[in-house]
């Protein structure tokens, strides 16, 4: 019998047609659904669960209380900090559900992205490469790459490099980072 090379606490589910790669640990009372993928490195907390066919890449990290719905693909390096929200269906109804894959709108974080405690991400929306999403915001638009968002509705504030220094403020047009020496244009695009 060939040894696993991940971690999932014995009180967590675990679906059939799961891949979970190496070094991944998933902790207390979570559900990974049917058909999820979770690249390697990965840590993901307590009470976390991850709908049906959703694609988690490497070394991301979910904190404690996080529902990843299907629909939402988180690229590597991803963080998503304890209790923030991420919804699928724009308009939700009781009486006449929308409940299927066809009602979910893709919601893409891609790589290096995080997001604080307690953020809601309205479905729909990307998150730009190494943005950064402030606690107990609400992202209704697309975050450009490397920008800092905060409020309700969440706005640009400024931009972060992907090393996590605040560099540049809403108003520049090039990232430059004293203390890893990344240079890149800004696209201030936020639809």
């Amino acid at each position: 019998m060939q040894e696993k090379k991940f971690f999932v606490h014995e009180s967590s589910y675990v679906d059939d047609g799961v891949s979970i790669g190496e070094g991944t640990k998933i902790w207390h009372f979570s559900h990974i659904s049917k058909g999820v993928e979770i690249g390697a490195g990965c840590n993901l907390g307590q009470n976390v669960f991850v709908g049906n066919d959703v694609r988690i890449g490497n070394m991301v990290k979910i904190q404690n209380n996080v529902s990843v719905y299907e629909g939402v693909e988180l690229e590597d390096y991803v963080f998503c900090g304890p209790s923030m929200v991420f919804t699928n269906v724009r308009t939700p109804r009781c009486e006449f559900p929308r409940n299927t894959a066809a009602d979910y709108k893709k919601t893409l974080v891609k790589r290096g992205a995080s997001i604080g405690a307690n953020a809601t991400i309205v479905c729909g929306t990307t998150l730009g490469r190494n943005a950064f999403v402030g606690a107990g915001s609400t992202v209704t638009k697309d975050v450009p790459d490397y920008a800092v968002v905060y409020g309700n509705p969440a706005q640009i504030k400024g931009y972060m490099c992907a090393c996590g220094d605040t560099i540049v403020s809403a108003d520049a047009d090039k990232l430059e980072c004293q203390r890893c020496g990344v240079s890149v244009s800004i696209q201030k695009k936020h639809s």
